[in-house]
């Protein structure tokens, strides 16, 4: 099935990212979200994004004009129901998810795929309260979404294969790289990689062994890591850190997989990162 008519849920960071990458690359993108400051802040962010494109010369003026007409922002789920292709990108809580597409599945056109940017739970669980499993996957995308290569694809129990060729085809034509994850595992591939690095970085500084700075310093000019662990949660949100250790936790059940006490105590003081101005380092 060609792909055309796309539907985001969620004005997040996210949501955002996704929107704006996919109405360059010619698809007409819906906006969704419950909340109309949201999405006024979610298309403010997009213009100042394409302003941006057009001063580089990467995109003419006349260009970015015609993104902004095939992106449209609503409030009203109904607005949707016609699409090709649903991608969410609402907070990382399992209820929160379902509860979204138990309406999407009574609301949407039987041919439209479902996607989730879940960065760590499980598509099959998330696709059960659904009428479509096999028109379900995983589409993690990288924050910033319009910067970032790699695309995630995460096949669900039962996800077929003209879905999985379908969002491959999605992914390419952003000029993107994508990945098939072939079994619906907590984490999938990149977080189940780098949550446990993210694990040692607490554990090097709460044992004193290196600073914060330093430890950033050593995967940067070691390891050719563009950012630091600490710099990198900052960026993304201890929360989403947070939640994603106590989600594989549950999951595994190994201590290995436990938050750490240090980043603990950052999410007890409400030191999330950039968004809240405080996290491993001060932005205020």
């Amino acid at each position: 099935m060609a792909i055309q008519k796309i539907a985001v849920i969620g004005a997040g960071a996210m949501g955002t990212g996704i929107a704006q990458i996919s109405a360059q690359s010619g698809y007409d993108v819906i906006l969704y979200d419950i909340a109309e400051p949201m999405l006024q802040k979610s298309k403010a962010n997009i213009e100042k994004g394409i302003a941006k494109l057009v001063q580089k010369g990467k995109m003419s003026a006349e260009t970015g004009d015609e993104v902004m007409e095939r992106l449209s922002f609503t409030t009203v789920l109904e607005t949707v129901k016609d699409v090709d292709l649903v991608i969410e990108a609402v907070i990382e809580n399992l209820k929160v998810k379902q509860d979204v597409f138990k309406n999407l599945s009574a609301l949407c056109d039987a041919h439209t795929i479902f996607a989730t940017n879940t960065s760590t739970m499980s598509i099959t669980k998330i696709a059960a309260v659904t009428d479509r499993g096999n028109q379900f996957a995983g589409l993690h995308f990288f924050n910033p979404a319009t910067i970032m290569r790699l695309v995630e694809i995460i096949r669900g129990y039962y996800t077929d294969d003209a879905t999985v060729e379908a969002l491959q085809t999605y992914v390419a034509s952003l000029g993107k790289e994508s990945i098939e994850v072939k079994k619906d595992s907590p984490g999938f591939v990149v977080n189940r990689l780098m949550l446990p690095q993210f694990r040692e970085a607490y554990l090097v500084y709460d044992e004193g062994i290196a600073s914060l700075e330093d430890i950033d310093k050593a995967l940067k000019l070691g390891l050719n890591h563009p950012m630091g662990p600490f710099e990198l949660m900052d960026y993304t949100g201890l929360d989403i850190a947070f939640d994603s250790f106590e989600y594989l936790y549950s999951e595994f059940a190994l201590p290995n997989w436990a938050p750490p006490t240090a980043l603990r105590r950052m999410i007890n003081a409400n030191r999330l990162g950039k968004k809240t101005g405080k996290g491993w380092y001060d932005y205020e």
